[in-house]
């Protein structure tokens, strides 16, 4: 299959080489920032820097927007597609319905639209296991939906069709999941860095936990800690402390806190 993308960020990066790996061909990639499309297409085999949004004489099938959900909008306004061709992006929260109205409304030629949602967080150069990542596709049409299913199953096992409602809901989830919980391990790093102290020594605890959460039907039944056990006197110490050196961290930790607790009253 042939694809183009719209983007060199993390989506982009791991993407095109997931493609290309299952013997897809990378035909353009477009950036705003033309060192990054630069920098991506010499990771490819025979891809090429496209210089702007007219994509009208390319021969690509599938155009890949890999752009935050805040620049879909700009660039679905400029581009010049050929007809036919499957757009898709990439977002957990923007609707298939919202991808198609706007290409009804700023493309000149009948275009065909998708959603292809990895759900997964992405870095440039960590190295990832395609065939564990959670692909969800949504299409227009059946045809549509077939081939963004046949192109999802040749670089992963776990393709699901899933619906806009259903996307959003995830991408929510994921949000707690992945981005809030980075956010509390980044804080645990700060804190021990400022008393001059090491990260590894929570990384057993981490791996433990998380694993503990994976291996469990609800990862409120593994909840351990003293605001589930009611254990006021440490609490109390824990904000003292928080309070003295980061008052953000301490309103963090009182929400925290009080939530677990509310959870898990009469669960004992």
């Amino acid at each position: 299959m042939k694809i183009s993308f719209i983007g060199a960020g993390n989506v982009a990066w791991h993407l095109s080489q997931a493609f290309e790996d299952a013997g897809h061909v990378i035909c353009e990639v477009y950036s705003r920032d033309t060192q990054k499309a630069r920098q991506l297409v010499s990771l490819l085999y025979d891809s090429e820097i496209q210089p702007d949004l007219n994509f009208s004489e390319s021969d690509t099938q599938i155009i890949f927007i890999t752009v935050s959900d805040d620049a879909l909008k700009s660039v679905i306004e400029r581009i010049v597609l050929p007809e036919g061709v499957i757009v898709v992006h990439t977002s957990g929260t923007r609707s298939l319905a919202e991808l198609q109205n706007l290409l009804e409304i700023y493309s000149d030629v009948p275009v065909q639209t998708g959603v292809f949602y990895p759900l997964q967080t992405f870095t440039k150069e960590v190295p990832m296991d395609y065939k564990t990542l959670p692909i969800c596709v949504e299409g227009t049409s059946d045809i549509v939906e077939t081939r963004l299913t046949n192109l999802a199953d040749s670089i992963s096992k776990y393709v699901r069709h899933v619906d806009s409602d259903e996307r959003f809901i995830l991408h929510v989830a994921a949000v707690f999941a992945s981005n809030f919980t980075n956010h509390l391990l980044s804080i645990s790093h700060d804190l021990l860095a400022r008393e001059q102290m090491s990260f590894d020594l929570l990384k057993p605890l981490i791996n433990t936990t998380i694993n503990k959460a994976l291996q469990s039907e609800d990862p409120a039944l593994g909840q351990t800690g003293p605001a589930k056990r009611g254990d006021w006197a440490t609490t109390g110490r824990h904000l003292e402390y928080l309070q003295e050196i980061n008052p953000d961290w301490t309103d963090i930790y009182r929400l925290m806190t009080e939530r677990i607790r509310t959870r898990h009253i009469g669960n004992e």
